[in-house]
Order: C-alpha cells, then structure tokens, then sequence
C-alpha cells in the first residue's frame, strides 16, 4: 500500500517581520525542533482523519474553553481540507490531470499554538507535500508558499502574510523580498524572491515561548492591516523601515557582523512596538530576556521570541529568568542531522 509521510517545521522570523505582508522584507530561519507531520495513504474514499486537536469530547467546560482558546473551533481539519480543495483547483487551472484513486490523510503537530512559530501553515505546506507526491504533480518550489498562502487567505479568510510559507518550503535561513518591484505573478499566485542565506554565518541563537502569553495572528494582524490600508503614515513608514533593518540584517550576515545582527533584531521588535498594542506578557519576555544579554524580537504574532545569545552563561540565565515567567528556553535547530 502506497503510504507517504511529510512533515514541515516551526519556523521563526528574524528580521523584518511583519512586513511580509506589506510590500516589506524579511529574513527567517527554519526551527527543527517542532514540525507538523502529515501521512497519506491510499484508500477507497476520501477520509480525513480527525487528530487529538480536533476533539469534540471533553472532561469538563473549563477543558473546552482552554482547547478552543489553543487551537480554535475547528483545529486543523478545515487546514487540510482546504489545502485539497486549493490543490485540485489550482492543478486543473494548471493542466494537471489528477488520477482517481481516492486517500486517506492524518496530520499531528509538535508545534506550540498560538506562539507565532507559524503551526498552522506548517499543515498546510506537508498536506500540499504529500498531494504534490500522490498526484505526481511537481509545483514550482518558488510557487508553492503562495498556494499554500491561498489557502489560508483565500479559502479561509485568514490575515497572513507569504513569510512563513517561503521558509517552510525552502526551509533554512531565507532572505525573502515582497516589494512590488520584486513581486511577480506565477500561474495566477504572486511570487516574491527568495535567496537562500548559509545558516553557517548565523550568530549563535535562543528561543523562548510560552502557551500562556499566546495569541492568534489575526488578533493583530487584522487591525494592522486596515490601518495600513488607511494609509495611517506611522504604519507605512514603519513597514518600510522594517524592510530596510532587513537589507541591513542581509548585509550584517553576510559580514560575519553578529553585533550589528544582533542590534537590527532588536531595532525590530522596537519598530514593531511602536505601532502595536502588544501584550504585556509578550513584552515582559523580551525585556527579561534583554536584561539577560540577549537580543531579542517576536518570532511571529504569538508567544514567542528569539535573537542572539552569545553565550552558555547568557543561555543559562535566559533559562533562569525566561522560566520565572513559565517560558521554556531552547536552542534552535536550523540544519538537520548533526549539524543541528
């Protein structure tokens, strides 16, 4: 029987977030310690299996609260049946005859929810991975985060932006530029550019999150978005100067100038700051983590950070302060095997 299994990690913006989604740059980086994994196997009907995060059964009222409040109303199930259902579309505008045999699928994920390491998407991009295999259609690797983008926007009415979707694909460290001069249509989707950076000439980094402090990416970005719309000037200068800390960022790398790296991640989340009303739990993370001797930006919308920590005994005491406010402190995995 024909089974295929793919996953598609965490991911962790750098610099420029969150101007993806606004013309902007942007550098992430690929975190290996968490993934989503999705199985396929053929079948004799269409089968999508329900996983342990779309429970209806629950022990008390408090148990579905906090479940809806982590992974929402329909956990991942609407996610992959709306990656089919855009999958199918876009093969037959593309051409692509798709035979009949019929599947079943079943996704499970690692990912914290909810703390900007990009977990919803992660099911979309290894579901689109295994369609891709099944089918035998090879979509171009530069188009696939923008279909799996159309998944969420689109199909789903999600605010997202196509950071997440590129590193995931791409995986690694990516620098990505959405400007409109770099923007181009592919088959009906926009593409940006993306360049693969060495994850080498990365300083050494940290990354902390906390399901306690998280938050879904469209509480913000919503909000952010209209007022980019608007044309609010203090949004659209700050989407700009975010692109431009990514140049900077791109530059420092390929330098070897990690202090300068360092200080353009936090000129981030000060940019960030500016425009957001951010949550003080969020803050308060990068503060202590700041006091620790580490640099320190949003991974995303939710509960996570990162930046560089240059040494053991920094690591040791992001660990220490991180975890008096319920935080767990890891190192990120960017290459696989025993460069990880």
């Amino acid at each position: 029987m024909l089974l295929i299994r793919k996953r598609a990690y965490a991911r962790a913006g750098l610099v420029g977030n969150p101007s993806d989604g606004y013309h902007g740059k942007t550098i992430s980086v690929i975190v290996r310690n968490f993934f989503a994994e999705v199985t396929l196997y053929e079948w004799d009907e269409i089968e999508i299996v329900w996983s342990q995060e779309d429970k209806s059964r629950f022990r008390s009222v408090g148990e579905l609260v906090r479940d809806v409040k982590l992974h929402g109303y329909y956990g991942g199930i609407r996610l992959v049946k709306a990656t089919i259902k855009r999958f199918v579309e876009y093969c037959r505008c593309q051409g692509h005859g798709l035979h009949d045999r019929n599947f079943s699928v079943r996704y499970e994920s690692n990912i914290p929810r909810q703390c900007g390491l990009a977990g919803s998407s992660a099911i979309i991009v290894a579901t689109l991975r295994c369609l891709m295999e099944f089918y035998g259609v090879p979509i171009p690797r530069e188009v696939q985060p923008s279909l799996a983008l159309s998944v969420e926007t689109e199909e789903l009415g999600i605010a997202a932006g196509l950071q997440d979707r590129v590193i995931q694909v791409y995986e690694g460290l990516v620098y990505m530029d959405f400007s409109r001069e770099a923007v181009r249509d592919r088959g009906g989707l926009a593409c940006g550019v993306y360049e693969p950076l060495d994850p080498a000439r990365l300083p050494s980094l940290y990354l902390a999150y906390s399901t306690d402090v998280s938050e879904p990416t469209e509480v913000i970005h919503n909000n952010l978005r209209a007022r980019y719309q608007q044309g609010e000037p203090a949004v659209v200068q700050a989407m700009r100067h975010l692109a431009d800390l990514t140049v900077q960022a791109r530059a420092a790398l390929l330098s070897g100038d990690h202090a300068q790296f360092g200080a353009l991640v936090n000129a981030n989340f000060d940019v960030r700051r500016s425009i957001c009303r951010l949550p003080a739990g969020q803050v308060e993370m990068v503060e202590r983590a700041r006091r620790a001797g580490a640099t320190a930006s949003f991974t995303g919308s939710g509960g996570a950070i990162l930046g560089v920590c240059p040494d053991a005994a920094t690591f040791a005491r992001l660990q220490t302060d991180l975890g008096e406010i319920h935080c767990n402190v890891i190192r990120p995995q960017v290459l696989p095997g025993s460069h990880a």
